[in-house]
């Protein structure tokens, strides 16, 4: 076994193979998240004008997320925010080497999905103690949750990442 950082890894990364495919599209998808995230707030002041109706069925809006996935796990102290910082950066470390191993591009581009959205929240709750989400779709009486741009890399990775599963091809995940 080479280990997540032996020579194999290093090449990979360094090289032009899915890794380092995967490296860009993770940064990608966090430069993305973070620039739309700074235009709501910043440019557009969304807290000020909110619902910003876009489409009938898309509103910008803005929803302090102080908890996981959909809401759960909500934390109203500072000990469960800084917890869920500490499961981020856990997390953001695992999928990166992880992602470093990857042996195909449909793998690196899963992880490379959820790398760059673990990264864009973990952003978030360090500089304002929450998640900012503002994309809100909804349709008559159907409402989706409120997201963001890194919310939907996360489930664009996972859905990637059981598709890769589920194909039973030699992926360099069976390790990790």
């Amino acid at each position: 076994m080479n280990g997540a950082f032996g020579p194999a890894a290093i090449r990979r990364a360094l090289g032009e193979g899915p890794a380092r495919f995967g490296a860009r599209l993770a940064a990608a998808v966090f430069l993305l998240d973070q620039a739309t995230k700074l235009f709501v707030l910043f440019v557009i002041d969304i807290e000020m004008r909110e619902p910003i109706r876009i489409l009938p069925f898309f509103d910008l809006v803005m929803v302090w997320n102080r908890g996981i996935s959909y809401g759960m796990f909500q934390q109203e102290h500072e000990l469960g925010r800084w917890a869920l910082v500490a499961l981020s950066v856990a997390a953001s470390i695992g999928i990166g080497v992880w992602m470093l191993r990857a042996e195909t591009r449909r793998l690196a581009t899963a992880l490379a999905l959820l790398l760059g959205g673990a990264l864009g929240n973990l952003v978030d709750r360090v500089a304002y103690g929450a998640v900012a989400d503002f994309v809100h779709l909804h349709w008559g009486d159907w409402s989706w949750y409120v997201f963001n741009v890194a919310d939907a890399a996360i489930v664009a990775g996972v859905v990637l990442l059981l598709y890769d599963s589920f194909r039973g091809e030699k992926s360099g995940s069976a390790e990790a």
